[in-house]
Parts: C-alpha cells; structure tokens; sequence
C-alpha cells in the first residue's frame, strides 16, 4: 500500500467526523492539507478574509449540525487571529477545531518567522492545546483533539502541526478507525437515585419551572423538554441566548431569563418553588450570581453534562449528572410510573398570564 502525506490523513481523519466544510485563509504551511483537499470533493475549503471570520464561522456550523466546525490556517498571525472567536466558542461550549501549520521542526526555538507560542496562548480558551511533532502521531494527537471536542460539555481544540510533518509519509491503515473506535458515541445516562429524588420533588412542587438552557440544543433534546413540560404542565423559559432551545410559540414558554431577558421570565422565576434546570450552568448573564430571579431556598434541580458547574452557583437539591436527553427522558418515564400530578392549575394560569403579557408587549413594540 503506498504510503501518504500527513496532510492527506488529516483530511481522512476530518473525513470520518464528516466533517464537510474547512474554514480559513491559504498559507504555505499546510500546502500538503490543500494538495489533498484539491483532489477530495467530499471536504471543501472554503476562504475567509480574515482568520476571525474563520473561527466564527465554523463555531457557528458546529452549533447547527452538532459536529466538529474546523478552521485551518497558516503560523503566526494566521493562528492568532483566530483567537477571539475560539473564546467565544470555548464560552459557548462550541466543538472547533482549529488546525494550524506550524513552522518547520528545524526552526523552532530560533525565533524563526511567524514563530509565536501558540499552544501557551491557546490553552486558556480551548480544552486542549496540542502540537504534533512526528507524522506516525497525526491520526493518534488529532483523534484524541476530536474526543476532547466532542466528549462531555464540548468545546474547542487546537492542533499544530509543522510543515514538515505535513509532508512526511506513513502508512494509510494508521488512519483507518471510525469515531466510534476512539471516543465515546453514547452520552451517561443518569443515575436512578437522582432521577428518583427529582421525580419525588416535581410531584410534590405547586409551582415547578424548566429552566432550558445550551445542554438540550447539545443532546437535540427539544422535544423531550416539551413533553416533559406539558406532561407536568410545567411552564418553561430559556437561560441567556438560548432561546431556540424549545419553540417560542408553544404556550407553556413564558420566555427568555437574564440579561436582555424578558421581565415576565424573571417574575415567572422568582415565583417558582422548584426549578428544573436542564443544561444550564446558570451562568452569569442567566442568573447574574445573585437572588434577582431566583430567590433563596428556591430547590433546584440542576441537570448538566458537567459535574464541575453543578451546584457551583446556587446549592442544589438534586444534581444529576448526565446528557439533558438521557435525564429527561428517565424523568418522563418516572412520572409516568409514579402517576405523577401536574402542576397546580392556578401555576399554570399564573404563566399564561404572564406569556400573554409578553406577546401583548412585543406586539405594542413592533408597532412603534
């Protein structure tokens, strides 16, 4: 079997994420990565006026199809320029890959063009900051970048790889593993005790409350938000800039929390006796760290992929660790075992007031 270029099985590797389109501007550090690109029709490069847009771009396709969005530019201002929008991801728990062609091994440590410290600059906004430096650990370093993107609370990575080791040769069957062979496809379920404790303090509540956050558009669990949510006649609302994490027309959404929020989603929450946080750290422009929208003593339960942010805010009455479709289905299936109650029937005229009075607004605002 003829051997290929580095650059080819970066292509291969990007290939079997599905990875369709690659973001960035033409550098001659990773002319092997384009050689191979010029000759594949599956992945298409496609060039930005500056590398920014590049970084914007694939964390805003990552967000719509739920795979990698990657990014491949050149050393130097190339990389650094990618900088904001990779925070931005990182906030946004955005899978990126940002790939870049780094200068030759031979130089390094010499102050050589475009010569910058690219995984000490990238390390504080992505999960991993890595740098390749032999051809034979392409397909194991960029494997292990797309885990970290892809496994648990996802966000960006950063991958570095030399010019040269670009256009070193190996063995095609290095690159021959699917996904499934290096990193988990199948997000933990929750663990039954929890689910049980969530469930009990959902049937005894007089005014529960879904607090939606980025974590359901992540696991694609929109749906069982919303059947949990007519199911217990519970009225929802979203975490900030999460407002397509349910439909906005369904009439148990009250609408948006925290900053640039609707005052009938904070009235809704701070009246709440227990609130259903579904993948939400209720982080600083949803919550702004204090008791405006949620009042002391309020239970909560937090539901989030990360155990690092459970509780880390407000104290909880359940955590539950788990990937929001996994603990929201096992929710649906203990109400439904346990018959449940929904909630109280004055609650839920209590937030249909208050939907109605945001539409009547927003409806007044439009004429102005």
């Amino acid at each position: 079997m003829t051997d290929i270029a580095g650059g080819r099985l970066v292509v291969d590797l990007l290939r079997a994420e599905h990875v369709q389109y690659i973001f960035g501007i033409v550098g001659a550090t990773f002319l092997d990565v384009l050689d191979a690109l010029y000759d594949d029709h599956g992945v298409e490069y496609i060039n930005v006026r500056h590398e920014q847009a590049a970084a914007f771009m694939a964390d805003g396709l990552a967000r719509v199809t739920g795979r990698p969005g990657v990014c491949l530019v050149t050393s130097g201002p190339g990389a650094t320029n990618l900088l904001t929008g990779v925070a931005a991801a990182y906030v946004a728990h955005s899978p990126v890959v940002s790939l870049v062609g780094g200068i030759e091994r031979a130089h390094q440590g010499k102050d050589a063009f475009q010569e910058f410290d690219l995984l000490g600059m990238f390390r504080p906004v992505t999960k991993l900051a890595v740098q390749v430096n032999q051809v034979e650990r392409i397909p194991e370093m960029l494997r292990a970048a797309l885990r970290t993107a892809m496994s648990g609370r996802r966000g960006p990575v950063l991958v570095e790889i030399p010019r040269d080791v670009l256009s070193d040769r190996l063995s095609p069957a290095a690159a021959t593993v699917v996904p499934a062979g290096y990193r988990t496809t199948h997000a933990p379920p929750p663990h039954p005790d929890a689910i049980r404790e969530a469930a009990r303090l959902l049937g005894q509540a007089q005014r529960p409350l879904l607090l939606v956050g980025g974590g359901v558009s992540w696991a694609e669990a929109s749906d069982l938000v919303v059947r949990l949510s007519e199911q217990g006649a519970i009225p929802m609302i979203t975490a900030y800039g999460r407002n397509d994490a349910v439909p906005n027309a369904h009439p148990l959404y009250v609408g948006p929390l925290g900053r640039a929020g609707s005052p009938e989603a904070a009235a809704a929450c701070r009246r709440a006796d227990l609130i259903l946080a579904v993948g939400s750290r209720l982080a600083h422009f949803t919550t702004h760290f204090d008791h405006r929208y949620i009042a002391p003593g309020t239970a909560i339960v937090q539901i989030d992929i990360d155990g690092r942010d459970i509780g880390r805010y407000y104290p909880v009455a359940v955590g539950i660790q788990a990937d929001a479709g996994a603990a929201c289905q096992a929710l649906l299936d203990a109400l439904t075992r346990d018959g449940a109650r929904p909630a109280s029937p004055e609650w839920r005229k209590e937030a249909e007031a208050l939907r109605e009075q945001r539409q009547a607004r927003l409806a007044a605002e439009a004429r102005l």
